[in-house]
């Protein structure tokens, strides 16, 4: 069994030839000396994802641990089949295209997590500073986004940054489903817990292409707002006060406001 550790870092990888070695290399170079790990999900690549992610691992076996998918399943799909083996308090979700810069989860775990300024802190949201992506992307996102808020309440501004730092336990309790990974701040807001936005870098693609399209993305980002629409709306799960979990007291307060 996984000895426990502090961060994992979680990377769903499909079709990534060329951008997995200097991606775990960065990783290495920013997370050394702190007590992390690297969880690998090979969405059923078709070219030489999975022999790098091999060499990575024979690198650092220590570190990176692989996870492959027999059949092509998504990348919340993905997400859900590493968590079921990170095994570090928080988790951090990045993409594997090289966009995301570990950079900022040294500097943000050093400045929140390491000293302890949690509390009911379940998800760290990245905020990209700028984007590198086409004008008719960025309108896309634009509109996507607010249409969300809209309709969800999440106060979120940037869904679609693959950078998130979270609380492993709170990850743990969300409903899973196709897409979820478009929803978290939604997700771990009707669980109870905070979610904040912090600004990160936005990189250029190492190498390939990007696996979104515009009309696959539409349509599939209409139906999964729906549901979550309905989701958020069928209440909050209960906590136990012998949990010692640090959402208790908010809903101790809310309750006594309502009686």
């Amino acid at each position: 069994m996984t000895a426990p550790r502090d961060l994992s870092v979680l990377i769903p990888f499909y079709n990534e030839a060329g951008n997995v070695l200097p991606l775990l290399d960065e990783i290495h170079g920013a997370l050394a000396g702190l007590n992390y790990e690297i969880v690998c999900v090979n969405d059923c690549s078709a070219d030489s994802t999975g022999a790098e992610l091999i060499e990575a691992q024979t690198a650092h076996p220590d570190r990176v641990l692989i996870r492959t998918h027999v059949q092509r399943a998504g990348k919340s799909a993905a997400l859900m089949t590493g968590l079921r083996d990170v095994s570090g308090k928080w988790t951090q979700l990045l993409d594997g295209d090289g966009q995301n810069d570990i950079a900022d989860t040294r500097r943000l775990w050093d400045e929140i997590v390491a000293p302890g300024k949690t509390g009911r802190l379940g998800l760290i949201a990245g905020k990209r500073k700028s984007r590198n992506d086409s004008g008719f992307k960025w309108l896309q996102s634009r509109i996507a986004n607010g249409v969300r808020r809209f309709m969800l309440r999440d106060d979120a501004t940037d869904t679609g940054c693959g950078w998130k730092l979270m609380r492993t336990d709170a990850f743990r309790e969300l409903p899973y489903f196709a897409s979820m990974h478009r929803f978290l701040p939604a997700l771990f807001k009707r669980a109870g817990w905070e979610v904040r936005e912090e600004l990160v870098n936005d990189r250029r693609r190492w190498h390939g292409s990007s696996k979104y399209g515009f009309l696959g993305r539409l349509g599939a980002g209409i139906a999964d707002l729906i549901g979550m629409f309905w989701l958020v709306r069928r209440g909050k799960p209960g906590i136990a006060e012998e949990w010692n979990d640090p959402r208790a007291a908010d809903q101790a307060i809310d309750a006594k406001k309502s009686s």
